[in-house]
């Protein structure tokens, strides 16, 4: 495949190398100090473009993308307000947009562990819930994005939680979500349901940041043809 990188930081650089590892071409390089590559040839001729980019940016990216037709992974968080958006541009004008708040294989299924936990946790009210993540000191968003979106699994299977807040003590029908921002920490994330007698907690700790690049190559990889909203789930089946 010939793909696009969109933002070339830390990750822009491993996905490029695991990119090519998998025998693919980059077409295209795009950062804040050449914006005008949107309107190139070159970027234009990519199967696919994978974004890492920040909060603020992120939108316009994806327009940008869609306006050269070039279908986007994304791994951005913090902007998911505008989804509809995006979501409308698929469905009626026949775009390609691939999300994930987090492109790990180990995320991914700790997200169905989670929905799973959360499910029969739904008998047992004597427990409670709340979040907790650490990244890295460059990270500007809070709370992630996998921990909303664990968050949300769990208020979709827990009778008991119905919204979730960060910052404050949660109230009751809440999850509390515990942001820590440290050293260079790539992502940890840990759901914990405590009772007055025992503490279960589910943990995913990442070691590095190549399996979220590992996951967004094959995420493109996924939607090459196809046209639409997909997912992880979409990709993963589970």
């Amino acid at each position: 495949m010939k793909l696009a990188l969109i933002g070339y930081g830390k990750m822009g650089h491993i996905i490029e190398e695991v990119a090519r590892s998998r025998g693919h071409e980059i077409v295209s390089i795009i950062d804040v100090e050449n914006p005008e590559e949107f309107e190139s040839e070159s970027f234009r001729k990519a199967d696919a473009a994978i974004e890492f980019t920040t909060p603020s940016a992120a939108l316009e990216n994806y327009r940008k993308a869609f306006a050269a037709n070039v279908p986007v992974v994304s791994g951005t968080t913090g902007w998911t307000e505008h989804l509809p958006e995006i979501q409308e541009a698929c469905q009626k004008k026949g775009k390609t947009f691939f999300y994930a708040s987090n492109f790990s294989l180990g995320v991914n299924l700790f997200f169905a562990l989670n929905r799973y936990l959360a499910h029969i946790m739904n008998q047992f009210p004597l427990y409670e819930v709340k979040i907790e993540e650490t990244h890295h000191i460059h990270k500007l968003d809070a709370p992630s994005g996998t921990a909303i979106s664990l968050a949300n699994d769990i208020i979709e299977n827990l009778d008991r939680k119905t919204s979730w807040v960060e910052g404050r003590e949660p109230a009751t029908g809440e999850i509390g979500i515990k942001a820590i921002r440290r050293d260079e920490v790539p992502g940890c994330h840990s759901i914990i349901y405590e009772s007055d007698v025992d503490t279960i907690t589910l943990t995913h700790d990442a070691k590095n940041r190549k399996g979220f690049a590992l996951g967004a190559v094959v995420a493109a990889e996924f939607i090459y043809g196809k046209k639409g909203f997909f997912t992880m789930q979409d990709m993963l089946k589970l």
